[in-house]
């Protein structure tokens, strides 16, 4: 894209073109992102969950009383309150979750992980682990980890500030 015709400034300013370090950079995470989550999500399916499913399972298992109010879990989970509900009732169909009313605020509902679904995420979490293991971490050294997660913590950050 770099030096195309038609150009539109982007703030007034002409754009700022990746350089090759930045596009290698930018091009071998999405690679990584899609490709690593594919696989996990793959490897899920043996077990009838998805991705979406067994992240919402473990954020519930690590809460207390295993449950969590709605819009936090969507919070937690980086997804809008709306897809978040759709989720959840394919969830509850499976008997992995239910739902509840907040007793302090009834326009509030909980998220609660069923003992269906506390089975499920303690048979299924080590075989999950086992795939992150083998798919991401130990393909890494220990210091490797530690400039991913340093260099992922202010996009993180700044990304979470913009919503």
């Amino acid at each position: 894209m770099r030096g195309q015709s038609g150009e539109r400034p982007v703030n007034g300013e002409a754009p700022r073109w990746l350089t090759s370090i930045e596009q290698r950079a930018w091009r071998t995470h999405l690679a990584a992102h899609k490709l690593l989550e594919h696989r996990l999500d793959r490897e899920l399916q043996a077990f009838g969950l998805s991705l979406n499913d067994y992240e919402i399972l473990v954020n519930l298992s690590e809460s207390p009383g295993h449950r969590m109010r709605m819009s936090d879990l969507a919070d937690a989970t980086i997804q809008s309150r709306s897809r978040l509900s759709h989720q959840i009732s394919r969830m509850e169909a499976a008997d992995l979750v239910a739902r509840e009313t907040c007793p302090d605020d009834r326009r509030g509902t909980f998220a609660v992980l069923t003992e269906h679904g506390w089975a499920t995420i303690q048979k299924v979490a080590p075989e999950h682990v086992a795939g992150v293991r083998r798919h991401f971490i130990d393909l890494l050294t220990d210091d490797q980890l530690r400039e991913l997660a340093a260099a992922y913590d202010p996009v993180v950050d700044h990304l979470k500030n913009l919503r």
